[in-house]
């Protein structure tokens, strides 16, 4: 799973190394490539939903198969783009290509680790998102440097990391498993014990939070994480598709793999971060007010330090929110497991992803029309940091909503799975 969400990111992203050259050869302005970037997560909105339903009933081995092979494709197209029409056009096939991945891999943990212990697999899982980046923003700068068969580095950096996705998912069709009871591989007691404890877990929640699939598309919860989350991708996405060329501005260094070491290094840092955060979560049980905790950090570090006289103090703080932001992740997403299981954790985990991945468009294209506007990208920064605060007031506002827990008896004691 970490493999695969590690390219999915990786093709996500791989556009914000690609713009280092890219958008010169194809006259791309900040605007344009803001938005391209941001079009993206139209296609995503739009499928999201529909695509976790259908990997509920279908299971995961076909249906995430099937995600990997279409948006592997869809990357490789995205070398052969020539002009902002064109751009603008893959990226949001894309993002309908891979709708449904993220959320359905969600649900998927949910099939298989108990409450107690989500908010770690999550941090261990997420952290493919810094690995990802650390890894492929100095390998993306490497692949600039490659001309050959008539195409440029650019173009071989989509095409080269498009193929590795599609070879993925047809290993994932024959090799994962849709649910414990299904896995021949594990012993039979513990297959019984796994299979009894997610079983008494279900129950319980749906006994205290009775939901159809409709009804969870509607519910104050889901649409207050929905919230939430916006606030936390406007960061994450906001910060990221912009980090290289911002590096690359302020501290007026040329070289673009220098560039892309400086990008992955706060990823680097994230990944040994959000695996902390996630045993942070599951020890304390205070998944709420931790994500608070790191939106009111990223988001303090990033406004500070968007004035700052020194570019590297500049750096530092944009070092310090990238790393918090991707610690946000393991705790929030123990939250709408908390109220939802079955079809209605399909539905609502997709529609909190949705709505708030809205802010994958939303940011980048601000920060590039704000940076067109005043000619400078801290303003930009600014109102990222901004909103993260906002959206630490919002996550201590749910905090409180669901505070009431549910206690579920497992084989192993008493799990929380509420906060």
């Amino acid at each position: 799973m970490c493999v695969c969400y590690f390219f999915s990111y990786l093709d996500r992203t791989s556009v914000s190394v690609a713009a280092l050259t890219m958008n010169d050869a194809l006259r791309i302005s900040a605007t344009a490539f803001g938005l391209g970037a941001g079009l993206f997560f139209l296609g995503y909105f739009i499928f999201e939903v529909p695509s976790n339903l259908i990997m509920f009933r279908v299971g995961a081995r076909v249906w995430m198969a099937r995600i990997m092979v279409t948006w592997g494709l869809v990357a490789v197209l995205q070398a052969f783009v020539w002009n902002e029409m064109s751009f603008y056009a893959i990226r949001i096939l894309l993002g309908a290509a891979e709708a449904g991945f993220f959320p359905g891999m969600i649900l998927y943990l949910t099939f298989w680790f108990p409450a107690r212990q989500r908010a770690r697999v999550v941090g261990l899982f997420f952290c493919a998102v810094p690995l990802s980046t650390a890894l492929g923003a100095p390998l993306g700068g490497l692949l600039l440097k490659v001309n050959g068969l008539g195409l440029e580095g650019w173009q071989w950096l989509f095409i080269l990391e498009g193929i590795p996705t599609v070879l993925l998912g047809v290993f994932l069709f024959s090799y994962l498993t849709d649910r414990p009871d299904k896995a021949e591989w594990l012993p039979r007691p513990e297959k019984e014990w796994l299979t009894a404890t997610l079983r008494a877990e279900a129950t319980e929640i749906e006994a205290h939070h009775p939901q159809s699939e409709l009804a969870s598309l509607k519910d104050p919860r889901v649409l207050g994480l929905a919230a939430v989350y916006f606030t936390l991708v406007f960061g994450l996405y906001g910060l990221s598709f912009w980090l290289p060329t911002i590096i690359k501005s302020s501290l007026g260094i040329e070289d673009n793999l220098t560039v892309t070491l400086l990008t992955a290094a706060p990823y680097a840092v994230g990944a040994i971060a959000i695996i902390a955060a996630g045993i942070m979560v599951d020890r304390l049980n205070q998944p709420a007010r931790i994500t608070a905790f790191f939106l009111a950090a990223g988001g303090l570090a990033l406004t500070v330090t968007a004035f700052a006289t020194n570019p590297w103090v500049g750096y530092a703080g944009l070092f310090i929110c990238a790393v918090a932001v991707i610690s946000t992740f393991a705790g929030f997403w123990r939250l709408p497991t908390a109220f939802l299981t079955g079809a209605a954790a399909a539905a609502g985990i997709a529609a909190v992803n949705s709505l708030g991945n809205i802010a994958g468009f939303v940011g980048p294209y601000w920060v590039g029309w704000l940076t067109d506007r005043t000619g400078h990208p801290k303003w930009g920064l600014v109102s990222i940091g901004a909103l993260m605060i906002l959206g630490t007031v919002l996550a201590l506002r749910m905090s409180s909503v669901m505070r009431t827990g549910t206690q579920v008896k497992t084989g192993e004691g008493t799990a929380a799975v509420t906060q």
